[in-house]
């Protein structure tokens, strides 16, 4: 028997899951750290998610948040779901962003409007996360237009998936199941 491929939109993401849920890196993060949680089911809207789905759901949330939160070593976190499209939901499958956030160089609420516009410089704010890391001064963060910015290849997230798979490990003392 094959394994069925678990998808994000078109996109295969077998890996990382729990019962009900995955979670993913982001094709385009607006920072280092920006990941998604899916539900297994394809749903639009969170109303959908059975209660037992919900609370697999929130608990992934959970968990991810911690550890997203160690290993970014993010002072705070946003955790945004745009339920539906008149909330900006670009894709018609419900998931959640996590998104660390720091003291130093905070965007605020441009971080919404990044959102909306997935507008970023993602190797900018990769050179300063690992600046962050060795506890030096950051530059401000600058923001290009979508069209100047590709989305990542499926290699380059696994290989941060797995980088993130083995903290985790680190982080919990246990084995991801998701």
């Amino acid at each position: 028997m094959t394994k069925q491929a678990i998808k994000f939109s078109n996109f295969v993401v077998n890996d990382q899951k729990s019962k009900y849920t995955y979670a993913l890196v982001n094709l385009k993060p607006i920072v280092p750290g920006h990941v998604l949680i899916v539900p297994l089911r394809h749903v639009q809207r969170l109303k959908e998610l059975t209660p037992e789905e919900n609370v697999d759901y929130m608990s992934c949330i959970q968990q991810v948040h911690q550890f997203i939160e160690k290993v970014y070593k993010a002072d705070s976190l946003n955790i945004a779901i745009q339920d539906g499209p008149e909330a900006g939901q670009s894709v018609p499958h419900l998931h959640t962003h996590v998104i660390p956030r720091h003291k130093e160089n905070n965007m605020g609420d441009k971080i919404y409007e990044l959102l909306d516009s997935e507008e970023f410089d993602i190797d900018k704010a990769l050179k300063d996360f690992y600046i962050r890391k060795t506890a030096k001064k950051q530059t401000n963060y600058t923001v290009k237009p979508d069209a100047d910015r590709f989305p990542r290849t499926a290699e380059v997230m696994k290989k941060e998936a797995e980088w993130l798979r083995s903290e985790y490990e680190k982080f919990s003392g246990e084995k991801l199941d998701f």
